[in-house]
């Protein structure tokens, strides 16, 4: 069953006064692209951290947050980041003198601007935020595996619904192309009677010539690779695991054969089916650019 690449997930573990939060989302890319924001005492496992998304999401770009809480204030390790501060500081001062802007910043504003303080984060992991980090983070991939999956079937009832139009459109190109060549050949000889005079004419040669151009007219095998292709799509459809891949390369092949019918094409009535065709296979490219 397929799945798309566009979900969110969160996943929260409590333990022993340790409360760990991790957020998930994704959308389309053709690659697995994970961007992480990880507590510093998290950077030695951010191996294994890609490595356990790497078992449960194969495509999409992939944006993971993970923050840690002590439930206790107390337990925190407050930092006071003094280089930004001073920072900020100087730049409140050069504002001054630039726009001869009046006031000081208080004490009050300082500390509400941005990470002046920070809570410092253990030197590493131990065994037990690993395992709360584990648990928050494998809650998060559930719940992202299963919204994917959800817009999955919306995406799967769409795909269907569309190839039964592609293989509607594929019979009336067949029907109205199976007099088609018959049809041609005969204007031809008509047209070919009036510009040059019978008694002129290599009746042999002629036959020849206006079955091959008649031959050159015929869509039959574009059309039977067609119906193969929608077949193909449809049980691709049905597989266990998402082929985004394999169904945009369908896609790609049932373009190819429009184009080779409408090249081919000796009626308006064939040439306006193709428009159709064409219309529904983008309509349905767009939407597997999403699927994982």
């Amino acid at each position: 069953m397929i799945s798309s690449m566009t979900g969110y997930g969160r996943g929260v573990c409590t333990s022993e006064g340790l409360e760990v939060v991790v957020e998930i989302r994704s959308v389309n890319n053709r690659f697995l692209d994970i961007m992480s924001k990880l507590p510093k005492s998290l950077s030695n496992y951010e191996g294994k951290i890609r490595e356990i998304i790497g078992k449960k999401l194969s495509r999409g770009r992939i944006n993971l947050w993970i923050s840690f809480s002590n439930g206790d204030e107390k337990n925190n390790n407050f930092k006071l980041n003094k280089n930004l501060a001073d920072a900020y500081l100087r730049m409140a001062d050069e504002l001054q003198a630039d726009f001869k802007v009046e006031g000081k910043v208080d004490i009050n504003q300082l500390l509400n601007f941005p990470d002046i303080i920070e809570i410092e984060d253990l030197a590493v992991a131990d065994e037990h935020t690993w395992r709360c980090t584990q648990d928050a983070l494998n809650t998060a991939l559930d719940a992202i595996s299963n919204m994917r999956k959800q817009e999955g079937e919306e995406l799967h009832k769409d795909f269907v619904a569309r190839t039964d139009n592609l293989e509607k459109l594929v019979c009336e190109i067949e029907e109205n192309a199976a007099n088609g060549p018959a049809d041609h050949l005969n204007k031809l000889r008509e047209r070919v009677d009036k510009i040059i005079a019978s008694e002129n004419i290599d009746e042999g040669r002629l036959e020849m010539e206006l079955a091959l151009l008649a031959d050159r007219l015929d869509v039959t095998e574009e059309c039977v690779r067609f119906h193969s292709h929608n077949k193909l799509f449809l049980n691709t459809l049905e597989a266990e695991t998402s082929q985004g891949r394999k169904l945009n390369f369908l896609l790609q092949e049932m373009n190819r054969e429009a184009n080779t019918i409408g090249v081919k094409a000796a009626s308006s009535v064939i040439s306006h089916l193709v428009v159709q065709i064409k219309e529904e296979v983008e309509r349905i490219r767009e939407q597997v650019q999403n699927v994982e």
